[in-house]
């Protein structure tokens, strides 16, 4: 079943490009949540299963890099994961560092929860287009690279 997303109203700009970017990001998450819900999870969830899929082990320290989220939301995040037994975490070789993985569990929610994931990016790519899909992805690992910590 195909979905076109058409705007609601017409938005103004705002004078200040970090709240343009904060709209944009909380409309653009309540997409992919709505698709993701039927499966129990959020795309912030997604996003650290994707990226431990994609990663295979990998420090919270670098995961937080990859993803430019703080050490105490990440490690928010992280613990819920590891409660509902997608993620494993062990020690590093210094006592401080974490590694962490998923589980099989884990890796099972990840591939049942990537179909609804592909619906919602399908959605989005419908509404821009892929000229602009493209090009916002681009300017999005610009601003990324220029100010992530």
């Amino acid at each position: 079943m195909k979905q076109t997303v058409t705007p609601r109203r017409t938005l103004r700009l705002l004078p200040c490009a970090c709240a343009n970017l904060r709209r944009a990001s909380r409309a653009v998450t309540r997409l992919y949540n709505r698709e993701l819900q039927t499966d129990g999870i959020e795309i912030t969830q997604f996003t650290l299963l994707m990226t431990l899929d994609q990663a295979g082990e990998i420090s919270q320290k670098r995961l937080g890099e990859l993803l430019a989220l703080d050490s105490t939301s990440l490690t928010r995040m992280l613990e819920l994961l590891k409660k509902r037994g997608w993620v494993r975490v062990q020690e590093g070789d210094d006592r401080r560092m974490r590694i962490f993985r998923l589980t099989h569990s884990g890796r099972q929610k990840f591939q049942q929860s990537l179909r609804h994931w592909k619906r919602a990016q399908g959605h989005l790519r419908t509404a821009l287009g892929e000229k602009t899909m493209g090009e916002l992805s681009r300017l999005l690992m610009e601003v990324t690279q220029r100010f992530a910590a």
